[in-house]
């Protein structure tokens, strides 16, 4: 990732946002700021909440948010944000203009996954949408639902406190994030031509960690992503007479287990690399031998040459457990996915001090990059010097309860995915409102 690094940090030099201290970066100030966003938040939280319950309930899938994208579109307006719908086919961007100054894009997404969400709340979602041409249940199980809570949520506490800041918000509620697209869109639709082009991103995101905390670290912030599909072809037959076919369900079998030797024998054990197998489907009934399988995964990795290698040994592993069987070549797809979130040096370093000021040991410096993968990549790669950090879902006494008993709370894409709305939104509206005030503050 050296080519996106080294651009992006020159490009936040060249837009005044080096980490040097300025005169209003003072502990007391951050305190004075924070107690003010709080008085605000006790009167706009019940709003936030409501909003938050009814996109829970409400959820939709990647390029399908047209509900979702239309309620946050209103509360913008209401703000007197000017908003275009429809960029990237469900995105929506809210420009703010509060005098002269840089232009700070802040970033929700808006969709859901096709899964049952089995939390038994009460505002549990029981929505249903069409996935691969199917009716599919449809979950807020990664928690962007808390996201777009706290994006509204900061821009009331910016317009209220406008006299404190000058420059441009760019808002943007992003698509399909879950189906790895929707930032490519955008940016395809003109995100950075036909508006104007951030000097600097923020964004965050809710995990399973206890709510009050925010994460953060410059460098490689999360993996890349690439899905794959696999079709194994061979020769179908009757079930009692296999010496007549050619088994696909062998070949997919084989290659899911052999696959696993390129991680563990081709990369470097010191070097995060991920490749497995998510799903394999072949074949309708136990006596017949199918003509093909198709197998399909991930990838995942925080270094290009790891992601490189890794696609280059599933195809030649592929290819030879075909060959194996005396069955045709494989057909092989890869899903380019997302590449890595890298944190800008110069804007971490900037706006740590902030999170430290504001959360004290709450704000916490990741010793590490996650696991997960992020396509606010994108965004990053088309010149936007960015700061991504994670946000604390879960209430802070059943964190440690679960980790009492030596397990671990429900996480992103699981069905039991419950964040504590009011202390996660609060602190997401908090960390986002004084990071842009740290830029663009007077």
């Amino acid at each position: 990732m050296k080519s996106v690094v080294r651009p992006v940090l020159l490009a936040a030099l060249a837009a005044g946002l080096a980490p040097a201290a300025h005169a209003d970066l003072k502990p007391a100030n951050v305190a004075r700021q924070k107690a003010q966003i709080d008085a605000g938040l006790d009167k706009a939280y019940p709003h936030l909440d409501a909003l938050y319950k009814d996109i829970h309930a409400h959820p939709e899938l990647a390029f399908q948010e047209t509900a979702t994208a239309a309620k946050l579109a209103k509360e913008m307006r209401e703000l007197g944000f000017e908003v275009t719908e429809h960029v990237g086919r469900t995105g929506i961007v809210a420009i703010y203009k509060n005098g002269p100054g840089p232009t700070v894009m802040v970033r929700t997404e808006l969709d859901a996954l096709p899964m049952e969400e089995k939390t038994g709340l009460p505002y549990a979602s029981h929505a249903t949408q069409m996935w691969q041409g199917k009716p599919s249940p449809v979950a807020h199980s990664c928690g962007h639902d808390i996201h777009m809570a706290a994006w509204v949520g900061a821009a009331q506490q910016l317009v209220a406190m406008k006299s404190q800041w000058h420059g441009t918000l760019m808002f943007i509620g992003q698509p399909a994030e879950e189906a790895i697209g929707g930032a490519r869109a955008m940016i395809a639709d003109g995100l950075f031509t036909r508006f104007p082009k951030p000097a600097i991103g923020f964004a965050q995101h809710v995990g399973p960690a206890p709510a009050g905390t925010i994460s953060y670290r410059a460098g490689v912030n999360s993996s890349s992503a690439d899905g794959f599909e696999i079709t194994f072809k061979g020769r179908g037959a009757h079930g009692s007479r296999p010496q007549l076919s050619i088994d696909p369900v062998m070949e997919a079998a084989r290659f899911t287990v052999d696959l696993q030797s390129v991680v563990s024998r081709e990369k470097d054990p010191a070097a995060f690399g991920v490749a497995g197998v998510g799903a394999i489907q072949a074949g309708s009934a136990g006596n017949i031998i199918p003509d093909q399988a198709v197998v399909r995964g991930t990838i995942r990795s925080y270094d290009p040459q790891v992601r490189a290698k890794l696609k280059a040994g599933l195809v030649r592993t592929a290819k030879a457990v075909a060959e194996m069987a005396a069955a045709p070549e494989p057909v092989v797809n890869f899903d380019e996915g997302a590449s890595a979130v890298v944190n800008d040096a110069a804007i971490t370093a900037r706006t740590a001090p902030v999170f430290k000021a504001a959360f004290g040991p709450k704000a916490i410096e990741a010793p590490g990059p996650g696991s997960a993968s992020e396509d606010y990549s994108e965004y990053i790669i088309a010149g936007v010097p960015s700061l991504f950090w994670g946000l604390g879902g879960v209430d802070p006494k059943v964190f440690a309860d679960y980790r009492a008993r030596g397990e671990e709370p429900p996480g992103n894409h699981t069905p039991q995915f419950a964040p504590a709305p009011q202390p996660a939104i609060r602190t997401g509206v908090e960390a986002m409102t004084l990071a842009v005030l740290n830029v663009l503050g007077k």
